[in-house]
């Protein structure tokens, strides 16, 4: 160690934790892919942990971080595939419930077809001779 200590930094209010953006979180990775850089030597740096610095970094290689980047609330894996099978069932229920509808204008088509006959032949002319 070159002797110096390492500085440390009072969180103002009641946090617990910093909060890193994405663009942060891409600074710092870019910043150890630069020659001569170390993932050591910019955590030292930036007052972050090497080892989250180097989850960033293979969240970066997996694109999870670019993912995010629109910081958008993530939903985990399990309640998006159960919204899938709802709008699924939806879709299901939808196609169902339109077939319904179709065969019920057909058959009410059919209904008034046939009391219209009759009544169109009772209103047809007569002939007037005796």
């Amino acid at each position: 160690m070159t002797g110096s200590y390492p500085r440390t930094e009072v969180l103002p209010g009641p946090e617990r934790r910093r909060r890193w953006s994405v663009a942060e979180k891409l600074a710092m990775v870019d910043e150890t892919r630069e020659p001569g850089a170390t993932v050591s030597l910019v955590a030292r740096r930036r007052g972050v942990s090497p080892n989250q610095l180097f989850t960033w970094r293979r969240l970066a290689e997996q694109g999870a971080l670019t993912a995010t980047q629109a910081e958008e609330e993530v939903v985990p894996a399990s309640a998006f595939r159960a919204q899938q099978d709802m709008i699924r069932e939806l879709q299901r229920l939808m196609g169902k419930k339109t077939l319904e509808t179709e065969i019920l204008k057909e058959a009410l088509e059919v209904a008034t077809d046939s009391k219209k006959r009759p009544l169109r032949l009772l209103s047809l002319p007569r002939d007037s001779s005796p």
